[in-house]
C-alpha cells in the first residue's frame, strides 16, 4: 500500500478546502482530458471534498477566480495545460496545483529539449534530428538507420506520431506532424518491448510492459481498443526491474519534476533500456497506467488521487 490517508480527516478535508479539477482546454487532447477529470472529480467527490470541474477554456484567469478555488488539480493533457502555462496563471494567482513546477512542466513537454537534455547528462535515449522543410530526407532516414518515429515535439497521446521506413513517408509524416506543432523530431525507431513507470512522490511504481497489435502504442490503442495488453508483473527479473525504475527516477529527476508523472522506454534487442518521454500528467482514464501501476503497488484509484492532491499541501 503507497499510504494509508483514507477515509480523510476532518482536518485535512479542512485544510484542502475547495478544490477545482482542471479538464478539457483546447488542445489536441482535449477529450481525453475531459475523462481523466471526470474520473478524478468523482474519486475526489467520493472521500468527502469540496470540489468542482473547470473546464479551461480561454479565459483561464477569469474562470480560476471567479470559481474561488483553494487548490487545483491539473488534469490537463497537452499544451497548455501540461507545459507550464497553466502552472505559471495558478502561481500568478497564488493558488497551489498538482505535479510539476512551470520550468520543469516546460521541459518535459518539449521532447526535443528533453533528449538534449539526456544526452548532455549521459542518460540513454534514442538518436534523433530535428527536421525542417528543407531537410535532406535521404540523408535523415540514413542517419537514424533507415527506420524512424517522427514525433510533433509538444504533443501526446502519440498525436501526429507516425513510424516511417524511407525518404518518401519521412517527408509524408513530417507534413502530418508539422500540422500539430512548430517543432517536429524523427527518432531512430526501437524495435523491442516498450514500458512504461509511474513516479509518486519520489517512489517509482511497478513497471508495466505494454503490447498492442498496432504498429506502435497509438492514441486508438492508448484509449479505444480493448485488445492492448498491460503486463504488470512486467516479466522482466527483479534486478533488471529494479534497474529501470532506478533509470526511470534519474530521468524523472533530471527535469526536476516533483509529485506525479509517468516515465515511457523502448527496450532494444540487447535488452538496453532508452527513454521515450516524461509526463507530467499523465492520463487518468479507464485505459491508463498510472492507475494500473498504483494498483499493482496496493492502492486505489481514490487513494491515489488523494496521494496525489496531498502534496499540494506542501507546497
Amino acid at each position: 500500500m503507497l499510504s494509508q490517508t483514507l477515509p480523510l480527516s476532518a482536518e485535512q478535508v479542512t485544510r484542502l478546502g475547495r478544490v477545482g479539477v482542471l479538464m478539457g482546454g483546447v488542445s489536441a487532447e482535449r477529450e481525453v482530458s475531459l475523462m481523466s477529470g471526470n474520473a478524478v472529480f468523482k474519486a475526489l467527490k467520493s472521500v468527502g471534498l469540496d470540489v468542482q470541474i473547470i473546464d479551461i477554456g480561454s479565459n483561464a484567469v477569469e474562470q480560476l477566480m471567479a470559481a474561488s478555488i483553494d487548490r487545483a488539480f491539473i488534469a490537463l493533457h497537452g499544451p497548455g495545460g501540461e507545459d507550464g502555462r497553466m502552472q505559471a496563471v495558478l502561481e500568478y494567482l497564488n493558488i497551489p496545483y498538482t505535479g510539476s513546477d512551470v520550468q520543469s512542466s516546460a521541459l518535459a513537454m518539449n521532447k526535443l529539449h528533453t533528449k538534449q537534455l539526456w544526452r548532455g547528462i549521459g542518460l540513454p535515449t534514442p538518436e534523433f534530428a530535428v527536421l525542417g522543410a528543407d531537410s535532406d530526407w535521404g540523408q535523415v532516414i540514413e542517419h537514424l538507420g533507415g527506420h524512424a518515429m517522427v514525433k510533433p515535439a509538444h504533443e501526446g497521446s502519440s498525436i501526429g506520431m507516425r513510424p516511417v521506413n524511407s525518404a518518401e513517408e519521412l517527408e509524408s509524416a513530417f507534413a502530418g506532424a508539422a500540422q500539430h506543432d512548430d517543432l517536429v523530431i524523427a527518432e531512430r525507431l526501437i524495435v523491442g518491448a516498450e514500458y512504461t513507470v509511474a513516479i509518486l512522490d519520489g517512489v517509482a511504481l511497478p513497471a508495466i510492459r505494454l503490447e498492442t497489435d498496432h504498429a506502435f502504442y497509438d492514441y486508438d490503442a492508448k484509449y479505444i481498443a480493448e485488445d492492448t495488453r498491460y503486463l504488470c508483473p512486467c516479466g522482466l527479473s527483479v534486478a533488471d526491474e529494479g534497474r529501470l525504475k532506478q533509470l526511470a527516477l534519474e530521468a524523472f529527476n533530471s527535469l526536476a519534476c516533483s509529485g506525479w508523472g509517468r516515465v515511457d522506454f523502448m527496450a532494444d534487442e540487447d535488452g538496453n533500456f532508452l527513454l521515450l518521454e516524461v509526463n507530467t500528467v499523465p492520463g487518468m482514464t479507464s485505459h491508463s497506467l498510472v492507475p494500473m501501476a498504483a494498483k499493482a503497488a496496493g492502492s486505489s484509484f481514490e487513494q491515489l488521487v488523494v496521494d496525489i492532491l496531498l502534496d499540494t499541501l506542501s507546497s
